[in-house]
């Protein structure tokens, strides 16, 4: 009931309602506990409860950033905006410490602007500007009265912390299920089933309405796996037998998701044991076993073919150990530079250092106007606006509201713990509380935002300053007018440039995926990059224009025309990876797929030029 009505509500609002839904992660609430609480307690015995707060700030920022998936992604996931945390927080301490207000706004203003254009590359890259603004704030604000280099390993040694937690204590499925499994890698083996059960999933969707959306799990799936996968690792010849089996069976699922593809393009329903064999796979993945007898081969058409061959070459990779290894996604420099010089960066740098310095600005007048009465934690604001900021945490009036209630709930929930927890013992057992709770509130930004509001409170409280509650929701209340005005401000350049950006990437992978296809070239480990790619860059574009079209109409307005031009993309995707099946069984195309593609063709061109027209007017 509750979702029926988030849908009858306009998109604006019905966004800020909604919730992710999935198991709750036990590991990271594990992780969550042991991370803040013990390094805070620690440095209570030692006497230095400043230091403790960092580093158990590091370790709740980390911790958002602890999200599923293999253990080495969780390096670069976790590690590299960790790094670029420490970074700000030297920048800030020293800026904080040596210049005037104005110098020092001017110069959160500029990391504002890097970090956002920054963030433009993608989520590590986010997170990382994130940390970066969120850390310069509190080390220009926050009355650290140790050194800012000991400041800065502090911060180090939280985050590096959750890190080694996430790195070495094993999933509680790990301890509970076979042992034989080495737990290191559970991460990308469920990964790399969950592609064979969405295989599975689309080959028992063909012919039937639920193949568009299965096609489209297909895809989640396997950028997840990819992702999970190409974490750091040993050098290939040196890699574990563990390792190469899991990119065996990872490369092996690649033609098999082509094949079901082909299947849900023709709409033609399959013999029901065709989602038996890749089942059969995802389980024999999980297990670590052998594939062992698939169902018997139907072979009346080039796409059941292709789904044959594909099984019997899974197989064969199961038993091998060994196959190509496709799991990497390779962004050439020019590529990560036009993200962030390109539209879509300039413009998310342009608000993000807008709103940073204004609310460094407006934070340091109402300081020295000693407005803020004992609670001067100006460093609030800015930190504040850089979360709500982030376009790609949601629509800009859905995270406003989401932060606004949040914080209101979170401080209101603090207030009362405060006055009947022992101190500072009640609180740090409050912390740790927090720090579990961070992953299973992640699934909401208001609840996200609840949670975190009650643990820096309880780190403000420990570090010897009185209750801040008040001072919490006033700041709060105050960035999320910044950005909601920040955010309606006409710009340079053209307006929702970031979501026209994705969809010329997405436009650019179709259409070199389908070059390559056309050419009928026999490099298949190319083929299915390009594919990979293709379907990549362009859910990442229909999630972003799914994110705009949430924005409030004045905003909405500038993303109107891309979702369908994303529709068409997808549909010439689908259509060139069906060509590219039946080319591999007869050699040519029939009429019914070069039609298909003039069509397709015809039509992008149609609907780019509806959107070039009203970006011109916009």
């Amino acid at each position: 009931m509750f979702r029926t009505a988030a849908h009858a509500l306009p998109p604006w609002l019905g966004h800020a309602l909604n919730a992710q839904r999935g198991p709750v992660p036990w590991n990271a609430v594990v992780r969550g506990a042991l991370a803040g609480g013990p390094l805070l307690s620690a440095a209570l015995v030692a006497g230095r409860a400043s230091l403790g707060v960092v580093a158990a700030i590091a370790a709740m920022l980390a911790g958002i950033n602890d999200r599923p998936g293999s253990r080495r992604t969780s390096v670069r996931r976790i590690g590299v905006p960790a790094l670029a945390g420490a970074l700000g927080l030297l920048v800030g301490t020293y800026a904080g410490r040596h210049l005037g207000a104005v110098a020092l706004t001017l110069v959160l203003t500029g990391l504002g602007l890097v970090a956002g254009c920054v963030s433009a590359v993608g989520p590590v890259a986010s997170g990382a500007g994130t940390q970066l603004l969120v850390t310069a704030a509190v080390g220009a604000g926050m009355p650290l009265p140790d050194p800012g280099w000991r400041s800065v390993l502090a911060f180090l040694a939280g985050a590096g912390w959750l890190l080694l937690l996430r790195l070495v204590l094993p999933t509680p499925t790990s301890v509970t299920g076979d042992l034989r499994l080495d737990f290191r890698f559970d991460g990308e083996r469920a990964a790399v089933a969950d592609v064979y059960e969405a295989v599975a999933a689309l080959l028992d969707a063909v012919g039937t309405e639920h193949a568009v959306a299965r096609r489209a799990a297909l895809t989640a799936a396997l950028d997840h796996a990819q992702d999970a996968l190409a974490g750091p690792r040993l050098r290939r010849r040196a890699a574990t037998a563990a390792e190469r089996r899991l990119h065996a069976q990872y490369a092996a699922a690649l033609p098999l998701g082509e094949a079901a593809t082909a299947l849900a393009w023709a709409e033609r329903a399959v013999p029901p044991r065709a989602g038996e064999g890749p089942r059969r796979l995802a389980a024999a993945v999980r297990g670590n076993t052998h594939a062992g007898p698939l169902p018997a081969p139907s072979r009346t058409e080039p796409a059941l073919r292709a789904l044959d061959d594909a099984l019997l070459h899974a197989a064969q990779a199961f038993d091998r150990g060994r196959g190509p290894d496709l799991h990497v996604r390779r962004r050439s420099p020019r590529s990560v530079a036009q993200a962030v010089l390109g539209p879509g960066g300039r413009e998310y740098g342009l608000r993000a250092g807008l709103c940073f310095g204004a609310g460094a600005a407006v934070a340091q007048a109402l300081h020295h106007g000693h407005w803020y009465g004992s609670h001067q934690h100006w460093y609030w604001l800015p930190a504040t606006a850089v979360f709500l900021v982030k376009p790609d945490l949601g629509p800009l009036v859905s995270r406003v509201l989401c932060r606004a209630a949040g914080t209101v709930l979170g401080a209101l929930l603090f207030a009362g713990f405060a006055a009947v927890l022992p101190r500072p013992e009640g609180l740090v057992v409050l912390v740790a509380v927090c720090g579990a709770l961070v992953p299973v509130a992640a699934r909401h930004f208001a609840a996200q935002t609840t949670v975190v509001t009650v643990l820096v409170l309880a780190l403000v409280m420990v570090g010897g300053e009185p209750q801040a509650s008040a001072g919490r929701i006033g700041e709060t209340l105050l960035a999320c007018a910044i950005v909601l005005v920040a955010g309606h401000l006409p710009m340079p350049g053209q307006r929702g440039a970031g979501i026209r950006a994705g969809v010329d990437a997405a436009d650019a992978a179709a259409h070199a995926y389908l070059t390559h296809v056309l050419s009928e070239s026999d490099d298949r480990a190319a083929r299915w990059t390009l594919r990979r790619e293709a379907y990549r860059t362009l859910a990442e574009a229909r999630a972003a224009i799914a994110r705009a079209a949430a924005e409030l109409p004045a905003l909405a307005r500038h993303s109107e025309g891309t979702d369908e031009v994303a529709a068409v993309l997808e549909r010439l995707v689908d259509t060139t990876t069906a060509c590219a099946v039946h080319l591999d069984d007869t050699g040519r195309l029939t009429p019914r797929h070069t039609e298909r593609l003039a069509a397709l063709r015809d039509e992008l061109a149609e609907r780019r030029g509806r959107v070039g027209g009203h970006r011109t007017l916009a």
